[in-house]
């Protein structure tokens, strides 16, 4: 009987530290699984929902062989009331196709004709929200060139080639908050090589200016937006004023209609963040994707 007594419990003693190595392993199984689960990133869905906010670029790439074809229209001011039909009389409009040859990269280009403006334009995804990372982030560039100006509205300097050109460099920055609301940011650098003073009142070539927009989503197919910029180097009896736009997106499957209203008559970078007037307008953007 005591022989039997000694040899369950060292029966017991040896289940119970195979079971302790059991539960360690199983334990230490979890732990790398998790750590590795951790590590894969899980990515977000978009912040916006197209490749514009309104005017403001958003931090949505095209995808690889995504062909775009956008066309904006921005009216004449609503205060002209109805001898302009509340600005549907007058029209900029700019019409722009967009392709993406590779993974994370899009280009662009455009003709616009406020100023009769061809643009090339690119942005570039940097880094998407995940598990791993809180923020989208990417890069976007444009040149822009006024085919408008000559030389016979400048009769004290001989107009050059390089005076036509404007630049436009910005980081976009965002980050989906909820499945409603979404909020950018983006720093931006414009250069005009060429500045009517009667205007800008001194030549401020080199602008910093700094961006924010934001998305709430209201249903599946509907969101409201609203953006503005804050121009740093605007002097204050500039003409011009601070640009911003708010709106509606309405998706219908292959199109994105963005209804807004801006007091900006430019949809290029240079042109609205540095030439937006003061007269608030109607507009529209229409999106369709190939």
């Amino acid at each position: 009987m005591h022989y039997t007594n000694q040899l369950v419990m060292k029966l017991l003693i040896s289940l119970f530290f195979i079971s302790s190595l059991t539960i360690i392993a199983q334990d230490d199984l979890l732990n790398e699984l998790n750590e590795d689960s951790n590590s894969v990133p899980m990515y977000e869905l978009p912040a916006f929902k197209t490749l514009k906010i309104g005017n403001l670029q958003s931090t949505k790439v095209a995808e690889k062989g995504d062909l775009y074809l956008i066309v904006s229209h921005r009216f004449g001011p609503l205060k002209d009331g109805f001898d302009t039909f509340l600005g549907l009389d007058q029209a900029n409009t700019k019409i722009e196709l967009l392709y993406s040859f590779w993974k994370g990269i899009q280009f662009s280009i455009s003709r616009e004709s406020f100023r009769r403006t061809l643009a090339l334009a690119s942005k570039f995804s940097l880094l998407k929200q995940s598990n791993t990372s809180p923020f989208n982030i990417a890069g976007y560039a444009t040149i822009n060139r006024n085919t408008e100006i000559s030389n016979s509205r400048f009769t004290n300097f001989t107009l050059k080639d390089a005076d036509r050109y404007s630049y436009s460099l910005q980081l976009l920055i965002s980050r989906r908050f909820s499945k409603r609301f979404s909020f950018e940011i983006a720093p931006t650098y414009i250069r005009e090589n060429l500045q009517i003073l009667e205007e800008t009142i001194e030549a401020n070539h080199n602008q910093f200016a700094m961006a924010f927009g934001g998305r709430l989503k209201l249903s599946k197919r509907i969101s409201l937006n609203a953006e503005y910029a804050y121009n740093f180097n605007r002097h204050k009896n500039s003409i011009y004023s601070n640009p911003y736009t708010f709106g509606i997106d309405i998706d219908t499957g292959g199109h994105v209609f963005q209804l807004l209203f801006t007091n900006a008559q430019s949809s290029n970078e240079p042109g609205y963040i540095s030439n937006a007037g003061g007269d608030i307008a109607f507009g529209f953007n229409i999106v369709r994707v190939f």
